[in-house]
């Protein structure tokens, strides 16, 4: 326990403790707005697939963008530790003017496509600091098109170009022979590289902002206050455990895997966590977690699970709704240890595939939330609907690639006097919709079905949230991979709650050449004229069904969501559909038969 965390004593004031803390996450936020604004695809610009976060010298993180996803920005220590790592081996040294690139999924990168690039900062000839964006990249050289559904890859090799800690600026000078290995080896190079530059331009601002708070304040005194906003998170945080009740509580989830593989070992894998509460830190044991295999299924230790873990408890502890606010800041990280047995999925060793572990991730994330329920009920959701993420691509007349990578939002879970969100990226990822406009404008695709599910959401107190669906067209002939989960497990309900629907993935459907996919499909060719659609899970129920306020079934009646039927079988409500009303003296009859029965 440190003398932080017996007293609020600080280095420097308060007041100017907050100006350094607010000017910290204004760069940070600048540097994201200024990456959006210079990206060249949509990942980045309309879904902002991406983070930005300042550092200090010992590579501890100080703020991160707003804007930004946490499985981006969660990473970007990891990504510094991982580079000095590196260096350290090869004897290597971080100069001024340098520009350091790094992807390598067992240095600290979440996995292959989401490129770091590190702008270290000089004030007075030593190392202050680290201005840093990671962005996911719609190709990195793997062995199909494309950065997701790389589901065949049988190593790391095979995952795509592994970039550790390579200077692309040195000393000020831009290395072209490095520029041409990239452009060379990348499947739409120009758009990738591209937004490869504009993450170095906005990690440039985010340096030269850094410095002008120094230069201002001095360098004592920023350094001081950053101590002070770790201290200060870190109490924060230690202060919340704290109110929770000694006890190791356990829970188990099951991630899909690889359906059409005649291997159980590659398919409905468990993990499993108990997380122990002892005073003011939390530990988490990942022990029971299956092997790990050797397709891209594992999540890297550093990069992924630990963020899928900090991410969680960060939002049930500190939930910013009740909570003051308190900096993202590396402070949060310390009260929290995390272990996992080497070679299992969740602590894989190299050179195991991990190009995948997005879905995994997130049924980790979810875990680690209902192992909390019964001591943080009110903090929680019920079981939330995973992803299906979608690499489009194919060849233009010239022989260049398009490639466009595609995601179906999931849902949440029902939450304590909230429903669950419709059709949202879910957990650790939080990335946006990508407007239909932009798919149509700058690709050979027709977007002709875009729409809620009905009759899916988990039935509870407060349901489940609705999946999506989408259909895309291909326009001319390509090909797509796709990873994802929930196609055999159900979101769980949770306190009474019941389970929500399960998703799906078909290409062609509703014709006489309608093909089952399985939620890891390895890339396969499309015509001109096939469709491909994605279906998402709907999140579980929380608490008992027969209590939800019969108001609100109507409304979802009214809006399309529920039918009838569906009303009166799993919320035990009449709807009397001509005069557009809760029938109350039959719904009253009906609830006290099922109550009874």
């Amino acid at each position: 326990m440190t003398s932080a965390t017996n007293s609020a004593a600080t280095r420097v004031d308060p007041i100017t403790a907050a100006v350094v803390a607010g000017t910290l996450e204004s760069i940070a936020d600048e540097m994201a707005h200024k990456l959006t604004r210079m990206s060249y695809s949509s990942i980045i610009r309309e879904s902002e697939d991406f983070g930005c976060a300042l550092l200090d010298g010992q590579g501890r993180q100080l703020a991160e963008s707003t804007l930004s996803t946490p499985l981006q920005s969660g990473p970007i220590p990891g990504y510094v530790r991982g580079v000095l790592r590196r260096f350290e081996e090869l004897g290597g040294a971080i100069e001024p003017g340098d520009v350091i690139m790094h992807n390598h999924s067992y240095y600290g990168a979440s996995h292959g496509p989401d490129v770091g690039l590190i702008v270290p900062v000089f004030f007075a000839g030593e190392l202050v600091g680290y201005s840093v964006t990671t962005a996911h990249h719609l190709d990195i050289g793997a062995l199909s098109p494309g950065s997701c559904g790389i589901v065949d890859a049988p190593d790391a090799y095979s995952e795509g170009l592994q970039i550790n800690a390579i200077k692309v600026y040195e000393g000020g000078r831009r290395n072209e022979w490095v520029w041409r290995m990239l452009t060379d080896n990348i499947r739409a190079s120009g758009l990738v590289v591209g937004d490869m530059e504009a993450q170095i331009a906005a990690a440039r601002i985010g340096a030269s902002r850094f410095l002008e708070l120094i230069e201002r304040f001095g360098l004592a005194t920023v350094q001081d206050a950053s101590e002070d906003l770790l201290d200060y998170s870190e109490r924060m945080l230690r202060r919340r455990i704290a109110e929770l009740p000694d006890g190791t509580y356990e829970a188990e989830g099951f991630v899909d895997g690889f359906l059409d593989n005649p291997d159980p070992r590659y398919s409905k894998l468990r993990v499993a966590a108990a997380v122990t509460v002892r005073g003011e830190e939390i530990h988490v044991d990942l022990s029971g977690t299956d092997p790990q295999v050797d397709l891209p299924i594992n999540m890297p230790f550093v990069g992924t699970v630990d963020i899928a873990v900090y991410v969680v408890l960060r939002s049930i502890l500190l939930d910013s709704a009740v909570n003051e606010h308190v900096p993202a800041n590396s402070g949060l990280y310390r009260p929290i240890h995390i272990s996992a047995p080497p070679g299992t999925l969740a602590n894989p060793t190299y050179p195991a595939p991990v190009i995948a572990r997005f879905c995994p991730g997130n049924v980790l994330a979810a875990t680690i939330m209902r192992a909390l329920a019964s001591v943080m009920p009110e903090q929680v959701s019920a079981g939330t609907g995973n992803l299906k993420v979608v690499a489009y691509s194919g060849l233009r007349d010239d022989g260049s690639y398009w490639v466009y990578m595609d995601i179906t939002e999931g849902s949440y879970g029902g939450r304590h006097r909230k429903d669950g969100l419709d059709a949202v990226d879910t957990l650790y990822a939080n990335t946006r919709n990508n407007p239909i406009e932009d798919i149509e404008s700058h690709y050979p695709l027709r977007v002709e079905r875009y729409e809620l599910r009905e009759n899916a959401a988990g039935a509870g107190r407060w349901r489940g949230g609705q999946g999506s669906i989408r259909d895309i067209r291909f326009l001319a002939d390509g090909g797509f991979s796709m990873e994802g989960d929930g196609n055999v497990f159900a979101p769980p309900g949770l306190f009474d709650g019941l389970a929500g629907s399960t998703g799906d993935s078909r290409l062609n459907p509703d014709t006489d050449r309608d093909v089952p996919l399985p939620p890891m499909s390895p890339y396969r060719k499309a015509a001109a004229g096939d469709v491909l659609r994605t279906v998402s899970p709907c999140g579980g129920g929380y608490g008992d069904p027969l209590e939800r306020d019969p108001a609100a079934v109507l409304a979802d009646v009214l809006d399309g969501l529920v039918d009838a039927e569906s009303a009166r079988t799993g919320y035990g409500v009449v709807i009397d559909t001509d005069a557009r009303r809760v029938d109350e003296r039959a719904t009253k009859e009906l609830r006290a038969q099922r109550a009874t029965a």
